[in-house]
């Protein structure tokens, strides 16, 4: 796979590419280079459409969660890589606090069975990507427990207003005093919570967000395939 990408820098008149990590290699083999950015759809998240907030709600009420309450709020896969088990047990240490979930994996099981056991985590399966905007404005605090510093989530997270708990790592050196970062154990998971709940909503994280914003990234290729045409 790599040796065929490698072709395809050598072909291409120009390559962009997002992941730092990638840059040497691409730089060996591409004749031009561009450093882009994955994509948020930030207005969708920062602005959603009312009614989509209305029906997110509807369904706390229906899951009997208090979206006036604290809420944290966890959206992805429930796989071991995403320390899904050790957030569930975090729970444990925040009695004030509710966690609600929104995903589908290997760890679906485990996750339905601590929701059937604890009143404070709550399950809701898979929704459609669209309406997931609705449910993170009801939230006060999106999770992510994964060493990647790319997580297109935490963005969605910090457009949407929320404070972020990030697992400790990589992702440090990117999104540095935006998010509250903490090692994936339960004790430090609830407390990088607690933390992050007091700093409220997070404009300056939402303003860093809006510059990943799907139109500007799309002005860099608009002006990599203009300079190109020109060529």
């Amino acid at each position: 796979m790599r040796a065929a990408e490698n072709v395809a820098f050598r072909l291409a008149d120009h390559t962009l590419y997002v992941y730092d990590e990638e840059r040497r290699r691409v730089s060996r083999y591409a004749r031009e280079t561009t450093k882009t950015d994955l994509g948020v759809s930030y207005e969708r998240f920062a602005n959603p459409d009312p009614g989509i907030v209305a029906a997110a709600r509807d369904q706390f009420r229906e899951a009997g969660v208090d979206a006036d309450e604290r809420l944290a709020i966890y959206v992805g896969g429930l796989e071991p890589i995403y320390h899904v088990e050790e957030l569930l047990a975090a729970m444990e240490h925040l009695d004030d606090w509710t966690l609600v979930v929104l995903g589908t994996g290997s760890l679906v099981s485990a996750v339905e069975r601590v929701a059937g056991e604890r009143e404070n985590v709550v399950f809701l399966g898979t929704v459609g990507h669209e309406s997931i905007p609705g449910y993170l404005h009801a939230a006060d605090v999106g999770v992510s427990l994964v060493d990647d510093p790319h997580t297109l989530k935490v963005l969605e997270y910090a457009a949407a207003g929320l404070s972020v708990v990030q697992a400790r790592g990589r992702a440090e050196a990117r999104f540095g005093e935006y998010a509250e970062f903490c090692e994936p154990r339960p004790p430090d998971i609830a407390a990088a919570i607690e933390h992050a709940g007091e700093r409220g909503n997070d404009e300056a994280f939402r303003e860093y967000a809006s510059c990943f914003d799907y139109e500007r990234v799309a002005d860099t290729y608009r002006a990599v395939l203009a300079d190109v045409l020109r060529e």
